[in-house]
């Protein structure tokens, strides 16, 4: 008899167990996918052994630990990030985007959590080192793709010609060559090649413009969003970027101490730039 109820209520029970075990692993919240284009040190980038580094990196797996989710970091193209987020292929991107009205037709953007000023990158045998100087029909401005420094290159240099590529790497290549006289890129990065290729560059590391970062997100993902912002704000006053601060920029702050030129790093209060 008792094998009998054994072999009745065996399917039963085995049933329950499989259903039980769906619903605890289906209750785990998926990983957060996050979009950056990993070409951007201090901020994107990879160490030697290709792992995902630098300061967005860092903000990515704090929000991951505030959200209590795990993260995948997906190394995406910089004009590929929004269409990736859009097909839901990242939940995210966290990438040095400056919201602008045209991306915010398209996605939203938390709060901004830092900014940076953007300068030029200028090839040593110009002789001009200002935006005066440089907007002549004789200079060649040379910009990244997609970022706000080809809408910003427009209004500053009206009169010289703008040149755009889709990597930094190539824009830097141009104004070693010569093919062009400037870069207009931001200050971190700017710095760094100045210093990699002191006698084929020099440097006007005075912001011209700045920029705010901010997370992109689908419009629909509000509830995200909300714990995003919630997040930056704890993590501001814990003292997290400047932690960051710390890390990444102590010995560039010095540089621009040295130089009497500010290093913009804290958001900064302005209205979003029209443009891509």
């Amino acid at each position: 008899m008792r094998n009998y109820f054994f072999r009745l209520l065996a399917p039963l029970l085995l049933a329950v167990l499989c259903l039980l075990g769906h619903t605890a692993i289906s209750g785990k919240e998926k990983p957060l996918v996050i979009g950056m284009e990993l070409s951007n040190p201090p901020f994107e980038t990879v160490d030697t052994s290709g792992t995902p580094f630098g300061v967005s990196v860092d903000i990515a797996k704090e929000l991951g630990l505030w959200l209590g989710r795990d993260i995948t970091i997906k190394n995406i193209p910089f004009v590929g990030l929004i269409p990736s987020l859009k097909a839901k292929k990242i939940d995210i991107i966290l990438s040095s985007m400056t919201p602008t009205f045209q991306r915010e037709e398209s996605i939203a953007f938390s709060n901004a959590y830092l900014s940076i000023g953007l300068c030029l990158l200028i090839n040593k045998e110009v002789k001009g080192s200002d935006a005066k100087e440089l907007n002549q029909k004789t200079y060649k401005i040379v910009v990244k793709t997609g970022t706000t420094g080809q809408q910003y290159a427009r209004r500053i240099f009206p009169d010289a010609e703008i040149l755009a590529l889709e990597q930094a790497s190539s824009c830097i290549t141009e104004v070693l060559q010569g093919k062009a006289s400037a870069f207009l890129y931001d200050q971190l990065s700017v710095l760094a090649n100045w210093q990699k290729y002191p006698e084929k560059t020099k440097v006007n590391l005075t912001p011209l413009v700045t920029d705010n970062w901010a997370i992109g997100l689908r419009k629909e993902d509000v509830a995200l969003k909300d714990s995003i912002n919630i997040f930056l704000s704890e993590f501001t006053k814990r003292g997290g970027f400047e932690t960051l601060k710390k890390k990444y920029l102590e010995n560039p702050e010095e540089i621009f101490k040295e130089m009497g030129i500010p290093l913009i790093f804290s958001p900064q209060s302005k209205e979003p730039l029209s443009g891509a």
